[in-house]
């Protein structure tokens, strides 16, 4: 078997193995934003094939004492993914055992350059009104559907991104 069919097979082997992840528990996938002096989760939704996507505001979700998902990598350094299962089990009654995370260079390749700022356009903090520095008026979960209904998605790079590193499957 040539090296490029290899590649595809694990690659096809990894989206099987993520799917069938979904019938036991949903999959949590974080938008991590890499430009952070200490990363934080900026967003994240439960996935499942019979549910689909359900946003996860990481502000709003917490373990038993009050650490939210936002900061996993802050109050958790040494476990921040086994932290963000704990938060999620906590706060929303399911476990994910398998966690991805997407960062600022896969979300871009996969939605367009544009797609940070576009959520940043329409993004009000939550459904607060904007302000001078945040002019959107959508909750963060809007925002983030919104743009990526706008923008579309380049489903060729998600293997490529896998590849890189940008996208990052962590069985929890």
């Amino acid at each position: 078997m040539n090296r490029g069919k290899m590649i595809l097979s694990i690659i096809a082997l990894i989206i099987i193995a993520g799917l069938l992840f979904t019938v036991a528990s949903p999959i949590l996938v974080v938008a991590e934003d890499s430009e952070e002096v200490t990363p934080g989760i900026d967003m994240a939704a439960s996935f499942s094939l019979f549910g689909g996507f359900q946003w996860v505001y990481p502000g709003s979700s917490v373990n038993e004492y009050g650490q939210t998902l936002h900061n996993v990598h802050l109050d958790n350094p040494d476990d921040p993914y086994g932290a963000a299962r704990d938060i999620i089990t906590y706060s929303y009654g399911y476990t994910p055992h398998l966690i991805v995370s997407v960062n600022n260079d896969a979300a871009e390749a996969i939605f367009g350059g544009s797609i940070v700022d576009d959520i940043r356009a329409n993004d009000a903090y939550n459904g607060y009104a904007g302000s001078e520095n945040v002019q959107g008026t959508m909750s963060r979960g809007d925002a983030v559907g919104t743009a990526m209904a706008n923008d579309g998605m380049n489903v060729f790079q998600i293997p490529i991104q896998l590849l890189m590193g940008n996208i990052k499957p962590i069985f929890v």
